[in-house]
């Protein structure tokens, strides 16, 4: 039976989605190409997929009070969960097997700049 969701729900739906967008409009504005968004498997969800020259990266997009919380809103556990997706997204997408792959992050926060950090976690695929 599915639930429609409450308010509090669709309003962090609603947040989640903008943050989302304004993340891609960064990346393309740095060169991106988004590849894929809000990709699931494997249990767990990646925000996006951009790829610029030979490297693709897999992007956790988090939006907080303050930008400091937004970074250390990514667990460990969160990194493991991308990891597993990347792995199911990879062995459908051949193509970017030999290319570089990380794991980056864009963080916003209200009246501040967005923030994109390549790299921000190691990305365990092997």
């Amino acid at each position: 039976m599915n639930r429609a969701p409450t308010s509090r729900q669709a309003r962090a739906q609603r947040t989640g989605l903008r943050a989302e967008a304004l993340a891609a409009l960064v990346l393309v504005l740095k060169g991106y190409r988004i590849v894929a968004r809000r990709y699931a498997a494997a249990g767990g969800e990646i925000d996006l997929i951009a790829r610029r020259g030979d490297t693709v990266a897999f992007v956790e997009v988090k939006a907080r009070a303050q930008l400091e919380d937004a970074h250390a809103a990514i667990s460990q556990q969160k990194a493991a969960r991308m990891a597993r997706c990347a792995r199911h997204w990879l062995a459908r997408n051949p193509w970017a097997a030999g290319l570089t792959l990380r794991c980056d992050a864009v963080f916003l926060a209200p009246r501040r700049l967005p923030r994109h950090v390549p790299a921000v976690l190691s990305l365990a695929i092997d």
